[in-house]
């Protein structure tokens, strides 16, 4: 096995096997996030004891000021499956809340205008 080979299979399988320990191997949650879904602490995510090794406990930090998932996604760097674990975790752990930004019956426009800004947040990034 060549020397590129190794680093990239080794070092690429351990940095998403860590993301996944997070989530007990889960990578579907157990309430349908949205990708533009806004996540945003709670009163009782607000007063949950911290500790900067417990990825729910970064999410209730990063969602002090609203979020999208893919935005926790990316602040986090794993991905979009593993964010929404964590958020669905804290949601129904009453940790965080979630707010749709979009009805059912929202415009070809209004979907439009959402998918720009979403675009826009994360090449911001």
């Amino acid at each position: 096995m060549t020397e590129g080979r190794r680093r990239e299979g080794g070092r690429h399988a351990a940095s998403l096997a860590r993301p996944y320990a997070w989530t007990a191997g889960r990578t579907r949650p157990t309430v349908d996030l949205a990708v533009e879904a806004l996540v945003e602490t709670t009163v009782e995510g607000r007063t949950a004891p911290y500790s900067p090794t417990n990825p729910l406990a970064v999410v209730t930090q990063l969602c002090l000021h609203q979020r999208s998932v893919a935005e926790v996604a990316a602040h986090l760097g794993v991905p979009l499956g593993v964010a929404r674990v964590l958020i669905g975790d804290l949601l129904f752990a009453g940790q965080v809340s979630i707010r749709d930004t979009l009805t059912a019956d929202a415009s070809w426009d209004e979907r439009n205008d959402l998918l720009e800004r979403v675009l826009s947040g994360l090449r911001a990034l």
